[in-house]
């Protein structure tokens, strides 16, 4: 990293974002005991059409969240930035700042699984989350969400490789004072048991994960060389053991009955879990759209993230 952009990314944080947004740049450290109180974050997958569609650009959405959806923390996606260009980030830094709106996190994809068996392709895709890295310090979020699905060779190969390859990625965000999260998101990663052995085995405070209450598979079934899920992991089970490292929760969503409760999904048992493991950061909101509109999902999930706590409480 350049000095020039060395000292942007000191100064944006310092001088340009203001108190209110630089108290957000250690939450990585703190988000586990903030308070007992909800927090409910939007998740920008939870809006891809209309972001794929050129209805709003990435710059729109922390808006749309908190006037139109009543959300005031974001998670963004990597690939509806453009790019992460100095003038970009400092505009969205600044879109954010105006309207009081909490920069979370952003779900990195498309620069590489921190898995992949292969030393160089692991170690480039290591390197190519630097820029993610500096860009959720410029905005002032405590993670990234990554990739480690592991989705070559065993259990125990893949394993190794991703606590290689976040070990390495980690040791820059310790830097920078940013965490690396990782999903259940594909691979062995969708095997909670395996993903938890992972993180454990990283042991750095700056390495967690972010329990998704879907995308739980079995990875038991090699087609056409590659290992594919074909079978369900208990998701309750899952999310169980995830919680121990969680630093960010995502509140999957697909569609609702009468009453208001998600139709694959127990909220009450996910959230009683949740509970239980004494988390209190932010509760991501992720609809995944199908009868719904986006925007319409995504206000049935707070309605029904809200009740379920109420009734928890």
């Amino acid at each position: 990293m350049s000095q020039t952009r060395r000292r942007f990314i000191k100064n944006s944080v310092s001088a340009s974002i203001g108190a209110a947004v630089f108290a957000n740049v250690s939450a990585f450290r703190i988000i586990n005991r903030n308070t007992d109180a909800l927090k409910i974050s939007l998740a920008e997958w939870s809006l891809h059409n209309a972001l794929y569609n050129n209805e709003i650009t990435n710059l729109d959405f922390p808006v749309l969240a908190k006037n139109e959806l009543g959300i005031n923390a974001v998670e963004y996606v990597s690939r509806f930035f453009k790019g992460t260009g100095n003038d970009y980030l400092a505009e969205l830094l600044k879109i954010t700042g105006d309207n009081e709106v909490t920069n979370v996190l952003i779900m990195v994809d498309d620069e590489g699984d921190l898995a992949f068996l292969y030393d160089p392709a692991r170690i480039q895709a290591v390197e190519r989350h630097y820029r993610w890295v500096e860009a959720a310090k410029i905005l002032g979020c405590h993670s990234i969400r990554v990739n480690a699905k592991g989705e070559e060779g065993t259990a125990e190969e893949a394993a190794k490789a991703a606590v290689d390859g976040l070990g390495r990625l980690v040791e820059y965000g310790e830097k920078l004072e940013i965490g690396v999260i990782v999903e259940n998101h594909g691979g062995y990663s969708s095997d909670g048991k395996w993903l938890a052995n992972v993180i454990s085995q990283v042991n750095s405070k700056y390495c967690g994960t972010l329990p998704d209450f879907g995308n739980f598979f079995v990875l038991n079934k090699v087609v056409e060389g590659q290992n594919r899920c074909v079978d369900k992991y208990d998701k309750y089970l899952g999310v169980e053991e995830m919680m121990p490292y969680a630093r960010g929760v995502s509140a999957k969503s697909h569609d609702f009955d009468e009453k208001g409760d998600e139709t694959a999904i127990d909220y009450h048992k996910m959230m009683q879990i949740v509970k239980k493991a004494g988390y209190t950061g932010y509760i991501g909101i992720e609809y995944e759209r199908t009868r719904l509109s986006e925007k319409e999902g995504i206000i049935a999930t707070k309605k029904l993230l809200e009740r379920v706590y109420d009734e928890l409480v």
